[in-house]
C-alpha cells in the first residue's frame, strides 16, 4: 500500500500488524506510520560504498568535463586536454582514477590510446546530473512546453 505523505511516496508495511494498521488508520497518528515504512530494496553497504566513492570522482569539475566530452564519443588524451582546457598529463591522471573506478574504458589504436564512457550507465548518470544542473540553473523553463489552446 502507498500513500503519499508531503510529495513524498512511502510505502507503509501493514501486514499483520494490527498497531501499525490502527496508527496509520489515526489522523493524528499520520506520520507515526512512517517509522514502518518500507522503501524498497536497501542498497548493501558494500553497493553503497561504491555509489559513494563514484559520485565523489564525479565531484572534480575536470573529471566531469572529461566525462562529458566522452558521453559525445571516444577521444584521446589530447583531445580531451583540448575539450576540457587542461594539460594532457592531468587529463592522464584524471583518466587513470576514471579507469581504475571501471567508469571509462580504453582502446588501443596503434599507439594511440582512445576513452570512451564505460557503458549506459555512467552516460545517464553524467547526463542526468548534467540535467538537472540545467534545470537548477535555467529554472525549470526548459522541461516545460507552452500549454496548447484548443
Amino acid at each position: 500500500m502507498t500513500h503519499l505523505i508531503g510529495r513524498r511516496p512511502v510505502g507503509v508495511h501493514l501486514g499483520r500488524d494490527r498497531t501499525a494498521r490502527r496508527r496509520h488508520n489515526h489522523r493524528s497518528d499520520r506520520y507515526a506510520a512512517c517509522v514502518t515504512a518500507q522503501i524498497g530494496d536497501q542498497p548493501t553497504d558494500a553497493e553503497l560504498d561504491a555509489a559513494v566513492r563514484i559520485l565523489k570522482l564525479l565531484a572534480d569539475p575536470t573529471r566531469l568535463r572529461i566525462v562529458w566530452a566522452l558521453l559525445h564519443g571516444e577521444h584521446s588524451v589530447n583531445d580531451l586536454a583540448d575539450h576540457v582546457g587542461a594539460r594532457p598529463p592531468a587529463v592522464s591522471q584524471h583518466l587513470a582514477k576514471l579507469r581504475a573506478a571501471d567508469l571509462v574504458r580504453v582502446r588501443r589504436d596503434g599507439n594511440r590510446l582512445f576513452y570512451a564512457a564505460r557503458n549506459e550507465h555512467i552516460e545517464r548518470l553524467a547526463s542526468e546530473a548534467f540535467l538537472h544542473a540545467d534545470h537548477l540553473v535555467a529554472g525549470g523553463r526548459h522541461h516545460h512546453t507552452d500549454a496548447k489552446t484548443a
